[in-house]
């Protein structure tokens, strides 16, 4: 989607939802209306760490919970303000973050879900122990509004629906800067990308700042709508999953997908918990995981790439267009039209240009302690070879290769790469030695 075409569309619908907010009248409903811009915006922040890197974060309640916390017990211990907490709740979060990534991120896969998870739990328990099972916001009378203590509930879902434009805003810029591909290149293949020469532990910790950032931020806000903060309404393992179920169905890894998810999820559960909450405890719940089962059954990727797949489709069948060819078909097309596919010729019938040499290994070696995997290993690449590294396993391949790309440092040896350049319609060169 183009730039210009997502601003217009963004500026209607927030035009669309500060009308339908204006005209509600009843205080639950209005209610609902922020909750869905709060949930939203705790999606974005998860979809900031967890949609863009592919790192499945089950405790983004620790930065919610922390910014909540920080907001209601400065107001009653040192008199600050809601509005200047709810950035130093940013702050909070973000430098949490950075202490939460440090040691985690160096797990991978579902052992560091299971890692982020814990934080959240042992937070509750902290909070617990320190007696704060229950703390509420002193009510000001007078000048309330310094303290966002509003009258009229609407200003609570104009608050809202800011903070989510500024949020959504971050994600877009992120989207289109280095900063976003980055991360991208890190979920589709954190060893690829670090042999490319990103520094993935370090963009990673950018992006939980940033997600703990915002979490930290919306946490407060929360705090503050609902005038009182417990560990369980803050730290508790729903919190975090619905921030990831609204991201996981509305569509991880783009800035619609939580306001999608949290647009359909949020008004529902709380609809089927205020008719049938009283008979059916914990029916939110039950929505979310009904809610997860269906994305991973119907649209693994969420309603937001199903929908635009669907799109994409339809206009190109309106159009009388072709599909899109699958990956082999392109790439055997691209290699015929452009010559690339070519018979492999014999040594003795290849031109001097041909038998150029690019990559010249020499007595390369490779310990791991008393282990010798890799022991002066010399060879040769020309231009237009294919050579092939055969061995038992054990044998040391994969510890030439990282060698070679640079993941580890030989003990011993030296290699060059000669690397073709055209500049000006002039070919020249340059070497890489290593």
């Amino acid at each position: 989607m183009k730039t210009s075409k997502a601003t217009v569309i963004l500026v209607i619908a927030a035009t669309a939802y500060l009308g339908l907010a204006l005209l509600v009248r009843n205080s639950y409903h209005q209610l609902m209306l922020t909750l869905v811009l709060v949930w939203a915006c705790f999606g974005l922040s998860w979809n900031m760490l967890s949609g863009y890197t592919g790192l499945v974060s089950f405790g983004h309640a620790s930065f919610f919970g922390l910014g909540a916390y920080a907001t209601v017990l400065a107001q009653i211990h040192l008199g600050l303000s809601p509005w200047v907490m709810i950035p130093a709740s940013g702050v909070i979060g973000a430098l949490a973050g950075l202490i939460i990534g440090l040691p985690t991120f160096r797990l991978r896969g579902h052992y560091f879900a299971l890692a982020m998870l814990a934080y959240p739990l042992a937070l509750l328990y902290v909070f617990e122990w320190l007696g704060l099972q229950e703390v509420t916001f002193p009510l000001q009378r007078e000048n309330a509004a310094s303290f966002m203590q509003f009258s009229d509930p609407r200003l609570y879902t104009i608050l809202a629906l800011l903070m989510l434009l500024v949020f959504i805003q971050i994600t877009r810029y992120v989207e289109r800067t280095k900063f976003g591909m980055a991360l991208i290149a890190i979920k589709q293949n954190e060893a690829a990308a670090e042999a490319s020469g990103i520094n993935t532990l370090r963009w990673k910790l950018k992006a939980i700042a940033l997600s703990g950032a915002i979490a930290g931020a919306t946490g407060a806000f929360y705090s503050v709508v609902l005038l009182v903060v417990t560990p369980i309404s803050v730290f508790g393992m729903l919190v975090s999953a619905q921030a990831l179920t609204v991201a996981m169905f509305g569509g991880v890894g783009t800035v619609w997908g939580p306001v999608i998810g949290a647009a359909i999820l949020i008004p529902l559960g709380e609809i089927l918990h205020a008719e049938l909450g009283s008979r059916f405890p914990g029916i939110q719940g039950v929505i979310l995981g009904l809610a997860i089962v269906i994305v991973i059954l119907v649209a693994p990727e969420g309603v937001y790439w199903k929908v635009r797949d669907y799109w994409i489709k339809r206009t190109q069948r309106m159009r009388g267009g072709r599909a899109p060819a699958g990956p082999g078909e392109s790439l055997q097309n691209k290699r015929s039209e452009s010559g690339l596919a070519h018979e492999i010729k014999p040594a003795h019938q290849r031109s001097e240009t041909e038998k150029t040499i690019i990559l010249d290994v020499q007595s390369v070696s490779r310990s791991f302690g008393g282990l010798k995997a890799v022991q002066n290993v010399s060879f040769k690449v020309r231009k237009g070879m294919i050579l092939g590294v055969i061995g038992p396993n054990g044998a040391g391949k994969t510890t030439l290769f990282n060698v070679l790309n640079g993941f580890l440092t030989p003990d011993g040896g030296k290699f060059l790469l000669t690397v073709w350049i055209w500049l000006g319609g002039n070919r020249t060169y340059c070497a890489w030695l290593g």
